[in-house]
């Protein structure tokens, strides 16, 4: 975990520009659904494989957070919406969210 903050934090370093977006819209919706589902997916996936349970839930969380990354990386180029801490928020929202209901099924 301390290693994919310090990539984004390295990543957002040269960011071209940052999004001007609300904190609100059906973007954010489309964030948290598809983190928190990517989350659970990846977690049930890990368990299927026999891993331990942290492990599993690190992956799925990773599973999940990494894309999303990617996407505000790429947003954030020249020409792009930029980089939205928003939309990131709603990620970790979602993954947190996903997780949870991981641990709940099982």
């Amino acid at each position: 975990m301390r290693k994919l903050l310090l990539l984004l934090t390295l990543c957002c370093t040269g960011c071209t520009h940052m999004a001007q977006d609300s904190w609100t819209g059906q973007d954010k919706a489309q964030h948290f659904l598809s983190s928190a589902f990517l989350t659970a997916a990846g977690s049930s996936y890990g368990e299927h494989q026999n891993w331990r349970e942290h492990r599993s839930a690190s992956f799925g969380v990773m599973f999940s957070l990494g894309p999303g990354a990617m996407k505000e990386l790429y947003d954030s180029r020249e020409g792009g919406t930029g980089w939205s801490w928003k939309d990131f928020s709603w990620d970790l929202a979602g993954a947190a969210t996903g997780y949870t209901l991981w641990n709940l099924g099982q």
